[in-house]
């Protein structure tokens, strides 16, 4: 069994955001086969019973841990003593450090991209990130291997940062569901109309997410001011459009309170999302920007809930694995993506084809991240 260390530079338990949830379960999951140190902040003390937690980079609240030269010293020392080859860094922010040890203590580095971030953060108008982007290509170019979430962010890659196509692996984020049988959904489905007062021949219909999030946030408005209306003219049945996560700014939430007499919800933070994306009739993923995979999608999906979202939302979900459980409409058409909505609650729900489970499952995708590393050397 190979040593692995990965470095992992904030909180990730309890995992809650799909970005905690993709390390938090990949690291899981990749210590079955490999020997796992992770060297990170003293807040993920509890994933010790997992494997091995050495808090090298001190508390998630120090912000200048990213620029710490002393870091090299200290896990160069590390990584020799406990006789750790390899090592991942999730994000390419410690891109520096890892060419270090990979140039100075003779490490392999693999770098595990969750977005292509220099162009998330230009969708997030932020000024810097054409130095972002250049930093994050170097980084990839001088890795050993290269993780990408999505195929389309391998793909980008491939094209702008001149990498090799033998060093890029798509290593998508996971869920850890078994099928779901209609019988599971439909108990599911009870129990929360009974628990929100909605009669059970309603069609519920999730979106979830980080609420104070850009483009989560647009989703939001779009749904409320936009695709709601059209809905309400093309569907004449009884429907619940379930609104679920926190950081909604409170002009929303009082014009979200004006439509929930009709067909809006807003539940904010709840515990047990799980509950939702099991009795949800049709999940919705209004979301035209940001980079990476929408992992709420491939929860939705993983739950056996048929889906409709725009393009750029549905990066990362290969319609060969997902079948007709998912459509895909262009980024913004509002009025294709009510009708596609309709369509759904029309019809009687579908079946994700087994294959999903096969791309998606984590215990799968850190077989397939494992095969890669032990390669590096081949």
């Amino acid at each position: 069994m190979i040593k692995i260390a990965s470095l992992v530079p904030y909180k990730i338990v309890p995992p809650v955001t799909g970005g905690e949830k993709a390390v938090y379960y990949f690291s899981k999951h990749l210590a079955v086969y490999g020997a796992l140190t992770c060297l990170t902040v003293v807040e993920n003390e509890p994933l010790s019973t997992l494997y091995s937690t050495p808090p090298v980079l001190g508390s998630s609240r120090n912000k200048f841990r990213y620029l710490n030269p002393l870091l090299f010293f200290r896990l160069r020392r590390l990584l020799k003593d406990r006789g750790i080859r390899y090592l991942v860094l999730e994000h390419p922010y410690f891109g520096w450090l890892g060419i270090l040890l990979q140039r100075f203590a003779g490490k392999k580095l693999i770098v595990r991209s969750h977005n292509i971030e220099g162009l998330r953060f230009r969708d997030l108008k932020k000024w810097w990130w054409k130095l972002l982007f250049r930093y994050e290509k170097q980084v990839h170019r001088l890795a050993d291997l290269s993780f990408f979430i999505t195929p389309e962010d391998r793909d980008f890659a491939l094209q702008h940062y001149s990498l090799m196509p033998e060093k890029c692996v798509v290593v998508p984020y996971g869920i850890e569901l078994a099928p779901v049988s209609a019988e599971a959904k439909q108990e599911a489905k009870r129990v929360l109309c009974n628990a929100l007062g909605i009669d059970t021949g309603t069609r519920l219909v999730l979106f979830n997410g980080t609420l104070s999030y850009g483009p989560n946030l647009d989703a939001v408005v779009a749904i409320l001011r936009s695709i709601n209306p059209l809905l309400r003219q093309q569907f004449s049945g009884a429907y619940k459009i379930l609104i679920c996560g926190r950081g909604l700014p409170d002009a929303l939430v009082q014009e979200m309170k004006a439509q929930e007499e009709k067909d809006i919800l807003y539940r904010g933070f709840v515990e047990d999302i799980q509950l939702y994306f099991l009795a949800a009739d049709l999940f919705i993923n209004p979301v035209a920007e940001g980079g990476g995979i929408k992992t709420k999608l491939v929860e939705a999906l993983g739950s056996n809930t048929p889906a409709v979202s725009y393009k750029k939302g549905a990066f990362g979900v290969p319609q060969e694995v997902a079948g007709t459980q998912l459509r895909v409409v262009a980024d913004r058409d509002d009025r294709q993506f009510a009708a596609e909505m309709a369509a759904v609650l029309q019809q009687e729900n579908g079946v994700m084809p087994a294959v999903f489970y096969d791309y998606f499952r984590w215990d799968k995708i850190a077989r397939r991240a494992m095969d890669a590393i032990e390669k590096i050397n081949t």
